[in-house]
């Protein structure tokens, strides 16, 4: 089904796969001139601006955003020196779409992207026009561009597009004109064979990969390239669905050969001329290779609680008991046993019930999807029991044409509901099950708390991913795990037609002119960024949380769903700062933000913060010159593996505004997470694995760690504070020197603002 080829592999003609070993047999170029007949290197050349391929300064074509991260970006752009925006940039407003959730109004929010698009430049979707990654499709990709989005799932490779999600600040950065800076990326091929048997969607064929190749890192922040004859035997809606998902496998990003199927997508929606042929050069060279079975994969479930977390639904019911008990096991390391989690009470009569199935979003709600789903459930009843079955067209253009061609009425007569464009069940926002349900989901993730329960307050509720065809076939059965294989029956496969004038009567575009006598309409919810001190010459941080699990998640760290309303307030959203992981978290920094306050203001920390009294006696005894001219205190984080799923850059900005300096950790699970940590000026410190030399609540020094960071040292001596002071090792990892610059600064706008 997946099979992975690790040491490098040229993929010649498109059609054979040849190992280094027999390359020079064979008369093949070196792997370092192959390398460049990669679509992949091709379009990172075309945006690179530093002319050297191994350290890039990449310019993006076109940005986008949503409700929950273009009202900070835009303010922290405002706050740098914006003054127009120099690239088109779509505000979409699909997450914060409900008026009034956790306490504030999100109208506020868009009023504010409006309003902004009108006096910079841009772009506007209205709440439930379309989900941010549908409208890009539908309107922004095009061959051989590349498009940075504020959100992890920010992936049109299908198209042709490159794109990539990142936090906030680097959509900062572009919007001053700026760049990307990373070094050259290893680009890893998917080599596909063979088409799908009836059943089997997309998101099986993303499952199955995720599961290849999560846990290894084989694609870690590599470029995953799609090529092979079996890309010719997927359609456009199908290349989409698995792509979109890439991002679960930590990839950088993603770019497919492209074809007549996707000159007709672009054709459909009225942008014939932003269609591009891509294909790898005659002999490409690839850093690893997986080799796809497309026949061979069949309809797959991602259980609670990670995406990589994968089996075949025939599989599951086969080996039912055994396979939850795995489950369960590794449900208490995701909920450090802190809740009783089980699914054995889904079991009767040998089978496996679930409570609530979805169709939505990005990923799960494209048009050929949502006919599949409605071919199997025709004529078919989800029943009047606890079953709920939701679908969510992406877009308006989507949900149109569902309503033309009798699709709607289908999904309805079955007991369906079929909703306006919105993420909201992808994380938390919409659709919360009850306590202890199960609910199968053709969405992006199933991490703990994304579907909204709360662990802190006894509530839990899990997901499974799951392709919109085997819901289908569940629902079907009224809640039974079904794989879609077992449908008989035949698929339609209606026709797409693109009704262009839905955006035209409601999408904002200003063409990229700039009104700067608009008026920006605050809310006030909306608050501006806090001052963020400079990196001092020595620091004093004091362990505030530590988490030993494997991998730390983006919504462990900023929990996701009613918080998001205050994601344009930063010191209310930071209330919530690791709150269903470490409640206690937030208390802690606080207690020690008070000192680095107290030196703000000139005064003595052990003063605000009597704790640090023997603190400073200890470091004193080796560093006697260290006092409040010359020592920055604050907190710090270890976690083993962190930064996984969402690129919110409100993930490391609150940790900031509540006062901490850095992050320690074993590796860091995405490029995009440490990014943000470096652009909120935090320290991403690595410490090996093994025995950890502190503690949660222990102080650390750290000597010299403003001079570490200018003269470029790879390591730093800390040191435990006790009695004494007890030495050991941080390492910094590579920094190019704009981010240490940043770091030095404090965060990102102190760096804007120096420039001026």
């Amino acid at each position: 089904m997946i099979q992975l080829l690790e040491g490098g592999t040229y993929l010649v003609n498109g059609t054979e796969l040849v190992e280094p070993a027999k390359a020079v047999a064979q008369g093949l170029p070196a792997p370092e001139e192959a390398a460049k007949q990669t679509m992949a290197y091709n379009i990172l050349k075309d945006h690179n601006t530093s002319g050297n391929m191994e350290k890039l300064q990449i310019k993006f074509d076109k940005l986008t955003s949503h409700d929950i991260t273009f009202v900070g970006i835009i303010q922290t752009a405002r706050a740098s020196g914006l003054e127009k925006f120099p690239v088109p940039y779509v505000l979409t407003n699909c997450h914060n779409s409900l008026c009034a959730v956790g306490g504030t109004i999100n109208e506020d929010d868009h009023m504010f992207g409006l309003t902004c698009a009108k006096k910079y430049g841009g772009v506007y979707v209205p709440p439930h026009q379309a989900v941010i990654h549908q409208f890009a499709r539908e309107m922004l990709a095009g061959g051989g561009k590349m498009i940075l989005g504020s959100d992890s799932h920010t992936r049109y490779g299908a198209l042709g597009t490159m794109a990539m999600g990142e936090g906030g600040p680097e959509l900062v950065k572009q919007l001053l004109s700026k760049t990307y800076d990373i070094n050259m990326p290893g680009v890893v091929g998917v080599y596909m064979t063979g088409a799908p048997i009836p059943g089997v969607g997309p998101q099986d064929v993303a499952l199955a990969i995720i599961g290849a190749v999560f846990k290894n890192g084989f694609v870690k922040n590599k470029v995953m390239e799609f090529v092979g004859p079996g890309v010719a035997n997927l359609s456009a809606d199908f290349r989409i669905g698995v792509d979109v998902m890439t991002t679960e496998t930590t990839c950088l990003s993603s770019i497919w050969r492209t074809d007549d199927k996707i000159e007709e997508f672009y054709a459909i929606h009225g942008r014939s001329e932003d269609y591009k042929e891509l294909n790898p050069g005659p002999t490409a060279y690839y850093d690893g290779m997986l080799v796809v079975e497309l026949d061979k994969i069949r309809p797959m479930i991602a259980m609670p609680f990670h995406p990589s977390n994968t089996y075949t639904i025939d599989e599951l019911n086969a080996n039912l008991m055994d396979i939850l008990d795995d489950v369960e096991k590794k449900a208490q390391v995701s909920l450090d046993g802190k809740i009783d989690f089980t699914l054995k009470d889904k079991v009767h009569d040998g089978k496996l019930y679930v409570e609530q199935g979805i169709i939505a979003g990005c990923a799960g709600g494209g048009f050929e999807n949502i006919c599949a789903a409605a071919d199997i459930l025709k004529g078919a009843s989800i029943g009047a029991d606890a079953f709920t079955l939701s679908v969510y067209p992406a877009s308006t253009p989507i949900y149109m044409e569902l309503a033309k061609n009798g699709t709607l009425a289908t999904l309805l007569e079955t007991g369906a509901i079929v909703k306006t464009a919105f993420c909201g069940p992808c994380f938390g926002a919409g659709d919360t099950p009850a306590n202890n349900a199960f609910s199968i989901r053709h969405s992006t993730r199933n991490f703990p708390n994304r579907e909204g329960s709360k662990i802190q307050n006894g509530q839990i509720s899990s997901v499974a991913l799951m392709d919109a065809r085997s819901i289908a076939a569940t629902a079907a059965n009224k809640g039974r795990l079904t794989p879609a294989t077992e449908y008989a029956g035949t698929y339609s496969n209606p026709k797409y037609y693109f009704d262009g004038n839905i955006y035209k009567n409601r999408v904002f575009d200003s063409k990229g002119v700039a009104d700067p006598s608009v008026e920006i309409q605050f809310g006030p919810n909306i608050k501006d960024w806090p001052q963020m001190p400079a990196l001092a010459e020595n620091l004093i941080l004091k362990v505030v949380s530590e988490i030993h699990d494997p991998v730390t998640t983006t919504d462990e760290l900023i929990p996701s769903g009613e918080t998001s309303s205050f994601r344009s307030n930063p010191l209310g959203l930071a209330e919530f700062t690791l709150s269903r992981k470490d409640p206690a978290y937030v208390g802690r920094a606080k207690e020690v933000q008070v000192a680095e306050k107290a030196i703000q203001n000139g005064e003595c920390p052990a003063e605000a913060l009597p704790e640090l009294k023997p603190v400073f006696g200890t470091i004193h005894t080796k560093y006697p010159q260290v006092d409040k001219t010359n020592v920055g205190v604050g907190s710090t984080i270890f976690a083993v593996k962190p930064g996984d799923g969402s690129a919110r850059e409100q993930a490391a900005s609150c940790q900031k505004v509540l006062g901490g300096w850095a992050n320690i950790a074993n590796e860091y699970a995405t490029k995009r997470y440490r990014s943000n940590l470096i652009n909120w000026g935090m320290l991403p410190f690595l410490i090996p694995e093994g025995d950890l030399p502190f503690a949660n609540g222990d102080y650390l020094f750290i000597p010299d760690v403003r001079k570490a960071v200018e003269e470029k040292w790879d390591s730093i001596t800390a040191y435990k504070v006790g009695e004494e002071l007890t030495p050991f090792t941080l390492a910094l990892g590579e920094l190019t020197d704009d981010e240490r610059e940043i770091i030095l600064k404090g965060c990102l706008i102190n760096y804007y603002r120096s420039e001026k």
